[in-house]
């Protein structure tokens, strides 16, 4: 799949929701992240970051770069563009974004809105080592490929079942809210619009 069929994909008309977020009993506070995806002698890839392990939070977890919108930011896009510059040094100016995934609720309280964006080639970095310790790339259609995906049933405090997905990429394992993201964006993209793979 080329950016044009990308395009063209995520673009028509239908809404598709997470298949199952996490019920929160209040609201949750707002965040955004910036689902980057690249293109190289027409192939896609998309790009995650692995999380330093110093962290207090998610460390050592795979994650798109965001996080919760601060005052400062005029809206959710912002935040997300932000946090990109922060964390991997992408400038705004260098990330075409093309549109956003429905809000999805976590478990850790924070309304998530995940915005999908090409960046700008050749790729240039600069990560913030104090959040970010390293970026790979994973090819689209193995993302989009829902035989890749693999989900873990747990009972929350509700006792509703709640899915949570996985996607292996060599060493890494992409899980949680990362790839239900992924999971999303495969179902939005289906090739057959009327079925769901």
């Amino acid at each position: 799949m080329n950016k044009n069929e990308f395009l063209s994909r995520f673009h028509h008309a239908r809404t598709i929701q997470p298949e199952l977020d996490y019920p929160l009993r209040a609201a949750g506070k707002p965040a955004a992240v910036l689902m980057p995806m690249l293109e190289r002698q027409g192939q896609l890839s998309m790009l995650f970051t692995l999380r330093s392990r110093h962290l207090k939070h998610h460390a050592g977890q795979v994650s798109f770069p965001g996080g919760k919108q601060e005052p400062s930011d005029n809206n959710l896009l912002s935040t997300a563009l932000r946090e990109t510059h922060e964390e991997i040094g992408i400038h705004p100016q260098c990330i075409e974004v093309i549109g956003s995934l429905p809000r999805y609720r976590t478990v850790s309280r924070f309304e998530v809105v995940p915005y999908v964006g090409f960046v700008r080639m050749p790729l240039e970095m600069t990560l913030d080592t104090n959040e970010v310790e390293s970026v790979f790339e994973v090819p689209l259609s193995f993302l989009l490929d829902k035989n890749n995906h693999f989900i873990h049933w747990v009972k929350r405090k509700n006792a509703a079942q709640h899915p949570i997905y996985f996607i292996k990429w060599h060493e890494q394992v992409i899980w949680g809210a990362t790839a239900a993201f992924v999971r999303v964006l495969s179902n939005h993209v289906a090739q057959d619009f009327s079925v769901e793979q």
